[in-house]
């Protein structure tokens, strides 16, 4: 993986999450519109960092009607708390192939650290942009109530499986 800044591409950009509802399903619901940058230094993995938003107006578990609960102030209130934010604050070299990607997570305006376990699915130049490019994958369990969504719980599961997929490119130079 080449050194540099990296954008998020929002088309190749899936942040899913998965709970259990009162031990029945396991429904989910996806995070779409990511917003982001990776800054990855190759000499010192320690110097890189990543940060994303997730506008809540992309948030689609499918069911519209379900969307607006999840919108509403049961859950995430996104009209006062338009946004999820993740801010790394430290990355450390985990294996080949593998990171782990410890940061703040703010939702509803909590912020708690998360730690990611990340593997590098593949890096190289892009082959239709002809740029650096890269593709990872994340995964973590988080309690909802620790973010002020703990609405239903514990018959809806508080835990909730986090499952990031994500290409990013250097953007070509003007």
């Amino acid at each position: 993986m080449a050194s540099g800044t990296y954008k998020l591409d929002p088309s190749h950009t899936d942040v899913l999450v998965q709970w259990n509802h009162m031990g029945y399903s396991n429904p989910s619901a996806h995070f779409g519109d990511a917003d982001g940058t990776l800054v990855y230094d190759a000499d010192d993995v320690g110097k890189s960092s990543v940060e994303v938003t997730l506008p809540l107006s992309g948030l689609n578990s499918f069911t519209a009607k379900f969307d607006e609960h999840l919108r509403s102030a049961d859950f995430f209130d996104a009209a006062q708390f338009p946004t999820a934010t993740f801010k790394s604050t430290r990355v450390e070299a985990a294996g080949t192939n593998k990171l782990t990607v410890t940061g703040d997570l703010t939702v509803k305006g909590i912020t708690k650290p998360v730690t990611l376990d990340v593997t590098i699915n593949g890096a190289g130049e892009h082959p239709m942009m002809k740029v650096p490019s890269v593709g990872f994958d994340a995964t973590t369990t988080l309690k909802r109530s620790d973010f002020g969504v703990g609405a239903y719980a514990p018959a809806v599961s508080d835990e909730v499986k986090v499952r990031i997929t994500t290409e990013a490119s250097i953007p070509k130079a003007e």
